[in-house]
């Protein structure tokens, strides 16, 4: 058998035209025999789907129909997230000048390790990390603001609670509310700081005066982390509140805006996020409210001088007379050593969208969410838990118990034919839509909703499946 043709070197882009064609003919073909946006029969149906398109995964001879084989079976099992009906999780679909973007990152295939591996590459990170950093710190705050690319919101959390107990000279205690994301109290557990301190949320948001009563009784450097975007309801913190009792008791800020950072390109939307300048470290991923290929995470810094406590010298990578002839010196950048080029398809799409452009992809979700909000409180099968704040709408059926949700829920799982979420708030459970999709349509919400009422309707209280 012949050695297969690199992506890129001297055969350049000619070794990928074939396999476009075949990787595009898969995608399209698995797609259609998925039929809908979840593979039916649940786990072990879908399990031995590619068990049988993987055969041997290491054969003593290779397949030349393997990408054929394999691209097409892991798109007939995939959750689609361009699906409409596709609606469970924070999981975007990716635009399409993304996901090329990021076909080309993979076929040059750079490590932003070291300059000589990434000589482009590092200069668009440095543009495109600075430029979103000040899209979160307006100029005029104090210090000099950048950004690290991350992989997502876990990294960019760990690296902010990092930060803060070298900052604070090795010890800093978390102080975050009930409705943080689990990846805050984790990044504490890794690093081996105190039990966090964990401030109410009774109603899905920190609560500021619970915050100030816990300042106020606390001692030592302390780290606040708020959320501008919760993972169950698409809450936000009220950041002004909580910046002015950091402020007060010295504490540092950090704010996951994992998901709600995406608000900052809409003029419509952006105002709900007054006071995340004020925040010394800040999550954003634009995998969620950024339509990209996962992943694209970033930690936005107020001070750039906070990141000196990531550097690391290795000869290899960044001799002292490499960077004194004047070598970018990279590997400060990040937690990571090799580190794949996340930026370009970043840089693509600010460029090709604009602020405007990426602005009206979140106002047309948010819409979304609006509307199908308005479709089930006019629903009498349905109980609607609030309006939404940005893309997440949280319902059920009136009157059910947890366990009809659940089993309403696996239902359309297992058949394939919608994919919801759920969330547990005000000791309730609750199916949740996460609206991600600007191609979404009225036609779309009202379907979703007929189906999850359709589920319900089949299932006898009391007799629900597992």
């Amino acid at each position: 058998m012949s050695t297969p043709p690199l992506a890129s070197g001297h055969e350049g882009p000619h070794a990928l035209r074939p396999l476009l064609d075949t990787v595009l003919e898969a995608l399209d073909t698995g797609a259609r025999a998925r039929g809908g946006p979840l593979p039916a029969g649940g786990p072990e149906a879908v399990a031995a789907r590619i068990r049988k398109a993987v055969g041997d995964v290491l054969p003593d001879r290779g397949d030349p129909h393997a990408v054929r084989t394999l691209v097409h079976a892991f798109a007939e099992t995939a959750a689609d997230p361009a699906h409409p009906l596709c609606a469970a999780h924070l999981h975007c679909p990716p635009l399409a000048v993304a996901a090329a973007a990021d076909l080309a990152a993979s076929a040059l295939n750079p490590s932003l390790d070291s300059w000589d591996q990434a000589p482009g590459a590092s200069e668009l990170e440095r543009l495109v990390a600075g430029a979103l950093a000040r899209e979160i710190h307006a100029t005029g705050t104090p210090g000099t603001p950048d950004s690290l690319i991350t992989t997502g919101g876990t990294e960019s959390n760990q690296l902010a609670l990092l930060l803060a107990r070298e900052a604070h000279g090795g010890s800093v205690r978390l102080v975050c509310g009930a409705n943080a994301h689990h990846s805050l109290p984790r990044a504490a557990w890794l690093l081996g700081l105190p039990e966090p301190v964990v401030v109410p949320a009774p109603r899905g948001t920190l609560d500021p005066d619970a915050l100030d009563a816990a300042l106020t009784r606390l001692s030592g450097p302390l780290l606040v982390a708020a959320t501008a975007g919760t993972t169950d309801a698409g809450l936000i913190d009220p950041l002004p509140e909580i910046a002015a009792h950091c402020a007060a008791h010295g504490a540092r800020l950090h704010v996951d805006a994992a998901y709600g950072g995406g608000l900052l390109f809409s003029g419509l939307h952006r105002t709900r996020l007054t006071g995340l300048d004020a925040a010394d470290t800040v999550t954003l991923d634009l995998h969620k409210l950024g339509w990209q290929p996962v992943a694209a995470g970033l930690l936005a810094v107020r001070d750039n001088r906070d990141l000196t406590a990531l550097r690391q010298r290795a000869d290899y990578l960044n001799a002292d007379d490499d960077t004194d002839a004047g070598l970018p010196d990279l590997l400060g950048r990040s937690l990571r050593t090799t580190r794949r080029p996340d930026v370009l398809k970043l840089a693509v799409t600010l460029k090709t969208l604009g602020r405007s452009g990426l602005g009206a992809l979140v106002d047309q979700v948010c819409a979304h969410a609006r509307q199908f909000a308005a479709l089930v409180d006019a629903h009498p099968g349905f109980e609607l838990h609030a309006p939404p704040l940005i893309s997440t709408v949280l319902f059920r059926p009136t009157g059910a118990t947890d366990t009809t949700v659940a089993a309403v829920r696996r239902a359309l799982l297992t058949d394939g034919s919608a994919v919801l979420g759920r969330a547990r708030l005000d000791g309730r459970l609750w199916l949740k839509a996460t609206l991600l999709n600007p191609a979404t349509g009225p036609d779309d919400l009202a379907a979703l909703l007929h189906l999850a009422a359709a589920s319900r309707a089949t299932l006898v209280e009391g007799h629900t499946p597992r």
